[in-house]
């Protein structure tokens, strides 16, 4: 079964850490954790505590009670969402999880869905899990990684402000990010 802990490390490398570009549609974030659309995440009211303190952003890593908020958030809102530890292979479930933080749960399972040929519903379930865990993952991670490009391009064709990002999220669907 798939390890959380590893899949986490992948996400943070990933999302790095404190931005507040405008170009950003989730506005300020924290370790991919995007304010707009988090708002209620409780790490917000430690990172705004830590505004007012000298070395800011750096000192927001040494708050270990957002540090442990973060693996938290992550673990919840999108591993068990995926139903991660269900997952067999840990390159797939890595790469689920990782679609999942960057481009929305419901997003990253109906993809994964297409893929394995499974119902598409946007909720990895039990039938989703079983099918995933019985497909070729060498064939599901290229497969995987087209759809997720595609769905970047996709993006950047709606949002054009979102081309700055776009070599970034390939090589991220590449995982050489």
């Amino acid at each position: 079964m798939a390890d959380f802990s590893k899949a986490f490390q992948l996400v943070l490398a990933h999302e790095g850490g404190y931005g507040n570009d405008p170009d950003d549609p989730g506005g300020e974030t924290y370790k991919g954790v995007a304010r707009k659309i988090h708002s209620k995440w409780e790490g917000w009211q430690n990172v705004d505590m830590r505004k007012r303190e000298a070395g800011f952003p750096a000192n927001l890593e040494k708050d270990l009670q957002l540090q442990e908020s973060i693996s938290d958030f992550y673990r919840v809102t999108f591993w068990d969402k995926i139903k991660g530890d269900d997952i067999q292979n840990q390159e797939i479930a890595e790469s689920i999880y990782d679609f999942g933080v960057n481009a929305g749960v419901a997003t990253s399972a109906t993809l994964a869905q297409l893929v394995v040929k499974a119902k598409t519903d946007g909720v990895i379930g039990p039938q989703s899990i079983a099918t995933i865990n019985a497909f070729d993952p060498e064939h599901f991670l290229a497969a995987f990684t087209v759809a997720k490009i595609a769905r970047y391009v996709s993006i950047v064709k709606k949002r054009p402000t979102s081309r700055k990002y776009f070599y970034g999220w390939v090589l991220r669907a590449l995982g050489e990010n």
